[in-house]
């Protein structure tokens, strides 16, 4: 294209305000707003200015681009104006997904968070005595019965995750002094997120002990001084070391922090209160049995085997907790009323034993056989409206996720999905970019869709899906 010929088709490009007037460009402005109008119109011309300069756009083509201007600004306002935080479906058989939002919400919380966030609430208000409350009580008084045991009595507060939770401990308890860990437990979980950074951020001093694979009692006690403040227990809920291997019991180390007068704090990091033994999970210890040893302070997520909203737990001694809920901080890393009303739902159902109503728990407790007959059951249908599919059910494995339990899986059941006409890895692309995205995976060149992370109401979404994209 010649310099004349692209100042002649410059000419014909409109203006910003040229292009605002045309029709059905103002009713744009009106439903998405004139200033993302405007600036949707001023990228558009520039595009095509841009292209005009490069030679890559003929006179037809410009023509077209500009009567055509209506229908791309609206494609683009609707793109650009839509929600980035979407809702997916989990096919990936990890119930605890980081990456897609670890535990789901259940109703019960998903309707007390509707409740309390749409006027005022007594969030820090008591409605006995009429004065200010704390935030605390909405939580601390169900935590109390769940984990109080015969012969002592907890508190809990509450921050927005368990580093945080980490963190506010070991600055209120340990800032100055010296924390006692064992080599084998300095953990680095997702996010580069390590216990020796969190431990130097908290102004504590590191002192590790014993070797990867084995630590004995005595080297702790060879380690204290006057200047140890705490002895820490860091579960190890990403990995394993398994064979020759030693560790002292909670129990030994709460008798030894005893005789020096020490404090024992342990990060367990999932928060279990709900017994994974009953769906043969085992090693994962529960937050009632470290309080039962003797540990003076327990930290867990929220979000986690907990099942409800992302949050860190501060539980233990009154004295303690209540001199680290004192710590500055605490104000920085509490959570809203939000978290408050979804935990309190959550907690509700571990104190009438619903678990089924806490998705995550459900997930876990779900019968391979219901999951056998859903599976059945989509395959029957895609089988007759989609015969251009290979479909096939297939014993999977599930896993917790989230750094829960490595090494434990569970029995399970997914869709082994292959076609004719596109790869494993298109047909994973087109699900993600479903109306409602589906996130699978693939193994042996099919696309595996594992029910047990997938609600049974969302199996017709799944069936939808798969009719949709293999036509």
């Amino acid at each position: 294209m010649t310099a004349n010929s692209k100042h002649d088709l410059s000419r014909l490009l409109p203006s910003v305000d040229e292009l605002l007037r045309k029709e059905g460009v103002q009713t744009l402005a009106h439903r998405f707003g004139h200033a993302v109008t405007v600036e949707a119109a001023r990228f558009l011309v520039d595009e095509l200015r841009s292209e005009i300069a490069a030679g890559t756009l003929d006179e037809s083509q410009l023509t077209a681009a500009i009567d055509n201007a209506p229908q791309e600004l609206e494609r683009r306002l609707q793109q650009f104006l839509s929600y980035s935080l979407r809702p997916v479906i989990n096919a990936t058989g990890v119930i605890l997904h980081t990456n897609l939002g670890r535990a789901p919400l259940s109703q019960d919380a998903l309707r007390h968070v509707a409740e309390i966030s749409q006027g005022y609430s007594n969030l820090e208000f008591d409605l006995s005595t009429g004065e200010r409350g704390k935030r605390d009580v909405h939580v601390s008084r169900l935590f109390a019965k769940l984990l109080n045991t015969a012969n002592r009595e907890v508190s809990t507060i509450v921050v927005n995750n368990n580093a945080a939770a980490v963190l506010l401990a070991l600055n209120s308890l340990a800032e100055g002094g010296e924390v006692i860990v064992s080599r084998g437990e300095l953990v680095e979980i997702g996010g580069s997120f390590r216990i020796p950074d969190v431990m130097a951020k908290s102004g504590a001093i590191l002192r590790e002990v014993g070797t990867t694979n084995r630590t004995r009692l005595a080297d702790y006690e060879s380690t204290i001084t006057e200047r140890t403040k705490l002895l820490l227990r860091v579960h190890r809920s990403n990995f394993q070391i398994v064979g020759f291997t030693e560790q002292p019991s909670l129990e030994e180390l709460v008798k030894l922090g005893r005789k020096h007068n020490v404090a024992v704090m342990e990060d367990l990091g999932s928060g279990e209160l709900f017994d994974l033994r009953q769906v043969g999970v085992h090693g994962e210890p529960m937050i009632a049995d470290s309080l039962r040893a003797g540990v003076d302070v327990v930290t867990y997520s929220g979000d986690k085997l907990l099942g409800g909203p992302q949050a860190g737990l501060i539980t233990g001694d009154r004295e303690l907790v209540g001199k680290i809920r004192s710590n500055p901080l605490f104000r920085a890393l509490r959570v809203d009323k939000m978290f408050y009303a979804a935990l309190e739902a959550t907690l509700f159902a571990y104190l009438r034993a619903d678990y089924d109503s806490i998705p995550a728990l459900r997930m876990l407790r779900v019968s391979q056989d219901e999951l056998q007959h859903r599976a059945e059951h989509i395959a029957r249908q895609l089988r007759i409206s989609s015969p251009q599919l290979e479909i096939e059910v297939v014993e999977s494995s599930s896993v917790l996720g989230g750094g829960t339990a490595p090494g434990s899986t569970l029995a399970s059941r997914a869709l082994a999905v292959r076609s004719g006409k596109l790869s494993s890895d298109e047909m994973l692309r087109r699900l993600r970019q479903w109306a409602m995205p589906i996130i699978a995976r693939v193994e042996d060149d099919r696309v595996l869709l594992d029910l047990r992370t997938v609600e049974a109401a969302q199996d017709a979404t799944i069936i939808a899906a798969l009719e949709s994209i293999s036509n």
